[in-house]
């Protein structure tokens, strides 16, 4: 079942932190939100379309899982995604090895092809081991960027998929800002007494909803919930606010005649020197990377990890219903973390990986979503 989602009205999908009038003024959205935001609206909507009574938390588990076992679902994303012509394109979070293209590099550019993007990248110079009379504490062996000139970057970008594909092989493409793809709008509020409905002393808040632009969405991919109609409506995000879904290439729908490009499989055997680009964030036991730097849960043959480009790390919990209680909160790798490899001999994912994810936890459900791609060592 491939899902796109739009939106009725303004999406509210809240970041890690406690919001509470009083205490923290401002409550901020987060787009794409987490796969576990995702899950919760379809594994409650499914609860919906099956017609499954509520309040009998044995049927409710029967039927979908628990907050720690999803069942059968199996779900990739969500993905932001955008409805052009008669394709569904992808669209994914700028690697954070990426260059902002100077007025040099860009009039390298062909002129038919510069207005295809206000923003131009490329990747980081290969890594290589630093020079002599270097100091370094750098984790890995070799470092990234050691033949670029410093340059100010440009953050928030996106890359539509084929682009991105591009940009893993080397080449330098172009990207949009976020402002073209989702509208971040701000509203203020005041909390009131419980009891006297009156207005309190210092608790103006304000809160941060997404709104993705006209012909823009979610996508999702998802196994093991049948039974959906073709399309409908749903709540998701935060304070219940609604979403328009429709099944792609399913029912009469204005998506029946979409064409959509399944998830790319990573090559087998992977290259001898390899990337891995995480579409979605991933949770590592060690922090940025497996426990012990020990990549052979993952790997089949023996990998070294050489060089990598991780963002700032982003804490995801969530609160357990069933329970009336916070799910514990993990940090994770976030989206859009490029990690360098060099193979010894035949290497491959290990075939028995959840839907091909590289992550300690959540592979059911969307997290570690990658793609792989050779780099060059120049």
């Amino acid at each position: 079942m491939l899902l796109f989602l739009e939106p009725i009205d303004v999406w509210l999908f809240r970041d890690g932190r406690p919001f509470d009038a009083g205490s923290d003024h401002r409550a901020q959205s987060r787009f794409p939100p987490y796969p576990t935001v995702l899950q919760g609206a379809v594994r409650s909507h499914h609860l919906v379309v099956r017609g499954v009574d509520l309040r009998n938390q044995q049927a409710v588990a029967a039927a979908v899982g628990t907050a720690d076992d999803f069942g059968a679902l199996r779900m990739r994303g969500p993905f932001v995604a955008r409805r052009e012509g008669a394709r569904l394109v992808r669209y994914l979070p700028q690697p954070a090895d990426a260059v902002t293209l100077g007025e040099a590099e860009l009039a390298r550019i062909p002129a038919q092809e510069r207005d295809a993007g206000p923003w131009w990248v490329r990747p980081a110079a290969p890594p290589r081991a630093p020079g002599e009379g270097l100091l370094t504490s750098a984790p890995t062996p070799r470092l990234l960027g050691l033949g670029d000139a410093p340059r100010k970057g440009r953050e928030g970008l996106w890359l539509a998929e084929d682009a991105l594909r591009r940009y893993l092989r080397g080449e330098a493409v172009a990207a949009l800002p976020r402002e073209r793809l989702v509208a971040r709008e701000s509203r203020l509020g005041i909390a009131r007494c419980d009891t006297r409905r009156t207005t309190r002393q210092g608790a103006l808040y304000e809160v941060e909803f997404v709104r993705p632009a006209p012909a823009g969405g979610r996508r999702a991919e998802g196994a093991g919930d049948d039974g959906w109609p073709a399309h409908g409506l749903m709540r998701l995000g935060g304070e219940g606010h609604g979403a328009r879904f429709a099944q792609v290439g399913h029912g009469e729908t204005d998506l029946a005649g979409v064409d959509v490009a399944p998830w790319p499989a990573p090559p087998e055997p992977l290259p001898a020197r390899f990337k891995l680009y995480f579409a979605t964030p991933t949770y590592f036991a060690g922090g940025w990377q497996p426990a012990d730097g020990n990549w052979g849960g993952f790997f089949a043959g023996r990998v070294e990890l050489v060089a990598a480009a991780v963002g700032r790390y982003e804490s995801v919990g969530g609160f357990d219903l069933a329970r009336n209680g916070h799910k514990p909160a993990r940090r994770y790798v976030p989206a859009g973390s490029v990690y360098y490899f060099v193979a010894d001999g035949a290497a491959r994912l290990r075939p028995e990986l959840v839907q091909r994810a590289v992550t300690d936890w959540g592979a059911e459900i969307g997290f570690g979503q990658i793609l792989v791609e050779e780099w060059q060592d120049v």
